[in-house]
């Protein structure tokens, strides 16, 4: 059994670049196998700022072996105004910098950017993104990163919501650089059974979210929730790869350990 855990750390980033590496050290500290950070807000830095990013990561004892957050709110992947050759050129450079870190998974769920405008086509928007994912495909190939699809809650975007339509997308972009992810939060948001874990996840399934649903919080032993059918869904899919807390926290000092302690014993059936 592999599976490493790992936190997204600008989900309670309190630095000004929102990318939350203030806490590397701590997430290595807490004995977690590697950081996912949010590729929009290292975009966003500088070259002389991300290359300082680099280095804290560097001597920080961890490695930042995925990156959530691909594309930023601001960028327009469907309806009218979604340029095709300008979102490729973005990402063909988010790319280089998550491949520059050296990450392996770059998550894609971008709410705002794919959300398909009132009044367009569903069904075109779709097929902006398919068209999307089948050009960066063979870009990820050459950087040795999977673009992992996230399926989001209807309340944080209209396209792509359930773990099956997110692994439908998968079979329709035909790459096997672009799989699909399952974050335990939406799943439970969406009220989808994780026997679609189960049944999918073979083939499809390359990287894991996870919180205590309520709350969206960091989980732990304690904290009351069943995660038996989603860690039971998890091994019957085979899947031994990556888990990242996406999840908030007031105290992460504390929390993450215990987190830990529970990701551990629950899925991967191993102290």
């Amino acid at each position: 059994n592999s599976m490493r855990f790992g936190c997204c750390l600008n989900m309670i980033a309190k630095g000004p670049d929102g990318t939350g590496i203030e806490y590397i050290e701590a997430l290595a500290k807490a004995g977690f196998d590697y950081a996912e950070l949010p590729l929009a807000e290292m975009m966003a830095l500088p070259d002389g700022q991300f290359q300082e990013l680099v280095r804290r990561v560097a001597g920080s004892g961890v490695h930042c072996e995925a990156c959530n957050n691909f594309f930023p709110k601001t960028e327009r992947l469907t309806g009218e105004s979604a340029d095709l050759g300008k979102s490729l050129d973005y990402a063909r450079r988010a790319m280089d910098r998550a491949a520059l870190l050296g990450a392996e998974r770059i998550v894609f769920g971008s709410g705002g950017a794919k959300n398909v405008p009132e009044g367009f086509p569903m069904e075109k928007g779709y097929a902006q993104v398919v068209e999307l994912l089948g050009r960066l495909a063979p870009e990820a190939v050459a950087r040795n990163i999977t673009i992992s699809i996230e399926p989001l809650r209807k309340a944080e975007c209209n396209l792509i919501n359930t773990f099956q339509e997110g692994c439908r997308l998968a079979d329709d972009v035909g790459a096997d650089s672009v799989r699909v992810l399952v974050d335990y939060y939406h799943l439970t948001e969406e009220q989808e059974p994780a026997y679609h874990v189960a049944d999918l996840g073979p083939g499809h399934l390359t990287h894991v979210h996870f919180a205590r649903p309520e709350g969206r919080v960091y989980p732990n032993l304690t904290d009351g929730h069943d995660y038996s059918a989603f860690a039971a869904a998890l091994l019957a899919a085979g899947y031994d790869g990556r888990v990242s807390c996406e999840a908030y926290t007031q105290n992460f000092e504390q929390d993450a350990p215990q987190a830990l302690l529970l990701l551990k014993r629950v899925l991967s059936h191993k102290e």
